[in-house]
């Protein structure tokens, strides 16, 4: 029987082809090693890990910013077939006991940064027997914990003795927990080399490429979309342990940064920085990014300080997270869209929660199904909420994205907003997402969330919860009723002031709160007349 890759051997084909390249530089450390260099190391840890007594199947904790030692850990995990969970490292200490108690993990990685939360989760965790430290200077490891070179040098370099399969798990990635608990989405060794290909592919990645890791690599798309790839291309990985946008910039003219991953709102701080500062970025050939369209004045700005070519990707965590890419050429001509389904994926629009076959006509609005072969085995310890994401249909899994959206006649998909987040009011569906666009637009309005309540009249109300300064609700009102960009019937017609928006620890707002009144406000309530 043949053996299909896994992640830990994409790895050691790179080093096969490419042993001398760079793997990783990490400038915080002063850390450079080649591929060979870096899988020693990795196998070192893979063995060493296996020393504490990780075996296959066993969780492994991180609560880490970025560093060669996330990358390492990763790895590592890969070839002896421990399941890799990493951390939001923004997370209080609940946060931090709910996620390693429902993942029954083995081990907690964590460094200075996160060791107060890590600390206040510790007396609750029922399942950790190991604590690692990355230390800095060796000095300042806790009593109950490893520290991390210490535990690397300690083991051998040889390959570790241990069968991963294509089908075993690979890793639990949480997701960020924005209409409740977080769900830990089980990916399996065989999903992430598909999702490895299909990167390579639309990023069209070369070994020549030098890539750099400044959004947070416990995010899906910052580890599965740019790290995972190049490794597996043999490509350079730059590694900041942070976002700072002149770091970034430096390093791009110091270390020739071919490809950088970045949310809008990264694009938009690096182009500004850019404008500001005496900077060569001719070496970059692609900038990528996710989780929203691009702004097109963000992208214009983008285009003229940094580089001329974008590729959007357009996804979530159970899918890998890539399904749907926007490529450069379409970037003008399609912006505001999300692009074509990739390589290998099918794409529908059916009747929200309706069954795959129910498809709606093309520009009509309905629940964005997708067909991937990156596609999550289940939601750990949910098998309510896995059967009803994934639903089969002729041979075909879907997942059920909960993602509101249309095609247009050329087929490009227009995410709208999420299905949860729909208001019906007066028979009439609204989508938040449309009014908070126009909301932002108001110069005194800093943040705004839409949300449906109930009502006897109208079924719900069309609420708006916004922090603002020196504006009333009449004011916000009158703006709407000028704008050409919203219907009369969609206007809030009641207004919450708040100083801030329930967020969870990426920064998504937490809708389910305002609509559950869990966020503890203190609102200034304001009615407009209907």
């Amino acid at each position: 029987m043949s053996e299909h890759p896994t992640i830990g051997s994409t790895l050691e084909g790179t080093v096969d082809r490419h042993p001398d390249r760079d793997a990783i530089v990490y400038p915080r450390k002063d850390q450079r090693w080649t591929y060979a260099e870096f899988d020693r190391r990795v196998n070192r840890l893979s063995n060493a890990l296996l020393e504490a007594g990780i075996e296959k199947g066993d969780r492994v904790a991180t609560v880490l910013y970025n560093g060669s030692e996330m990358a390492l850990t990763v790895y590592a995990c890969a070839k002896i077939g421990a399941v890799f969970t990493p951390l939001n490292f923004r997370l209080p200490a609940g946060e931090i006991e709910y996620i390693v108690n429902d993942a029954a993990a083995e081990m907690v990685l964590f460094e200075s940064a996160t060791r107060e939360a890590v600390e206040g989760a510790r007396p609750t965790l029922e399942t950790v027997d190991e604590y690692v430290f990355i230390d800095d200077d060796r000095k300042g490891i806790p009593a109950y914990a490893s520290g991390f070179y210490d535990l690397l040098e300690s083991g051998s370099t040889s390959r570790p003795d241990v069968r991963v399969a294509e089908d075993d798990v690979y890793a639990f990635i949480y997701t960020s927990g924005t209409t409740g608990r977080p769900k830990g989405v089980v990916h399996e060794h065989r999903d992430m080399v598909e999702h490895n290909l299909l990167c390579i592919a639309e990023g069209r990645i070369t070994r020549d490429d030098v890539g750099l890791s400044m959004m947070p690599l416990y995010h899906c798309a910052e580890l599965h979309c740019n790290l995972f790839p190049r490794v597996h291309r043999g490509a350079t990985n730059i590694i900041h342990h942070e976002f700072d946008p002149q770091a970034v910039l430096e390093a791009i003219e110091e270390h020739g940064v071919t490809l950088v991953f970045a949310a809008p709102t990264a694009w938009n701080a690096l182009s500004m920085t850019a404008a500001e500062m005496d900077v060569d970025t001719s070496s970059l050939r692609l900038g990528l990014y996710g989780a929203a369209p691009m702004p097109e004045q963000v992208l214009e700005n983008c285009m003229e300080q940094l580089c001329e070519d974008y590729l959007q990707a357009y996804g979530m965590t159970e899918i890998g997270p890539a399904g749907v890419f926007q490529p450069p050429e379409d970037q003008l001509s399609k912006q505001g869209t999300a692009g074509l389904p990739a390589l290998n994926h099918k794409l529908r629009i059916v009747e929200p929660d309706a069954e795959p076959d129910r498809e709606v006509e093309r520009g009509e609005i309905g629940e964005i199904l997708i067909a991937s072969p990156c596609t999550m085995r289940e939601y750990w310890n949910r098998p309510e909420a896995t059967e009803r994401s994934l639903r089969e249909a002729d041979g075909t899994t879907w997942y059920y994205t909960g993602d509101l959206g249309y095609r247009d006649e050329d087929g490009y998909l227009t995410v709208v907003d999420r299905k949860d987040d729909m208001i019906v009011s007066g028979g009439e569906n609204i989508y938040p997402a449309e009014v908070e666009d126009v909301l932002f637009a108001h110069d005194a309005v800093d943040e705004a969330a839409v949300v449906g309540e109930p009502d006897d009249e109208w079924g719900e109300l069309v609420t708006a919860y916004v922090v603002a300064d020196g504006v009333d609700a009449a004011d916000l009102d009158s703006f709407l009723l000028e704008s050409e960009h919203l219907a009369d019937f969609k206007r809030p017609r009641r207004y919450y002031f708040v100083d801030e928006l329930p967020k969870n620890p990426s920064g998504k707002i937490q809708k389910f709160k305002l609509r559950e009144d869990e966020a503890g406000l203190e609102p200034e309530v304001e009615s407009v007349a209907s």
